[in-house]
């Protein structure tokens, strides 16, 4: 994105990008970019903002304790807020993506910090603001901590203490039964039940 006197503007390249990526047409992407500049008049949602749309988008999933968690995905600079670019490109890869691309966006909700991999204490705060929402599913579930702990041995197949985005892929798209019910639940946040 760019600026005009102060003022977020959407660059040509950026309609173009958006427009062959998306699906839209040019007209679509920008009145989607107006939609987004009229609740957003500085062209960015902060975590707040996120949190308080999220929570108006699934009103019946308990994912109160992901939004922190989500925003990461969005937030692709890291700077802190979502502008329009960041905020399409992971809506139409979350949508229409491989099943590798959803998963690379997926990741970003397990690595809390940003570094590339994903701890073992990174997977376990994970499990723990997103236990309601397995427990919900399957109430004989296990513990919070059995789950991670599973979970992790699943995905470090190199047990080196850490998950590569290798690893997570590998995991999630194998027969890892926990690993796939993990990113699923994930998923599940950005997908609509009909």
């Amino acid at each position: 994105m760019g600026s005009k006197n102060g003022k977020p503007v959407l660059r040509e390249e950026d309609i173009t990008q958006l427009a062959q990526t998306s699906g839209l047409d040019r007209k679509q992407v920008e009145d989607h970019f107006n939609g987004f500049m009229a609740e957003h008049p500085n062209g960015k949602m902060n975590k707040k903002g996120f949190a308080t749309m999220l929570s108006k988008a699934l009103p019946k999933k308990d994912a109160s304790k992901m939004d922190k968690h989500v925003f990461r995905v969005y937030d692709t600079n890291l700077d802190g807020f979502i502008d329009f670019v960041e905020f399409m490109v992971v809506y139409y890869v979350m949508a229409d993506g491989s099943p590798e691309e959803v998963l690379l966006k997926i990741f970003r909700i397990f690595d809390m910090n940003s570094d590339g991999v994903i701890s073992k204490k990174e997977l376990t705060r994970l499990v723990k603001d997103m236990y309601g929402m397995i427990k919900s599913e399957s109430p004989e579930t296990e513990s919070k901590e059995m789950i991670a702990k599973s979970v992790f041995a699943e995905m470090d197949k190199d047990t080196d203490g850490k998950i590569t985005t290798e690893e997570f892929i590998s995991a999630c798209l194998g027969q890892e039964e926990l690993s796939r019910i993990l990113a699923l639940k994930c998923v599940d946040i950005f997908v609509q039940d009909d």
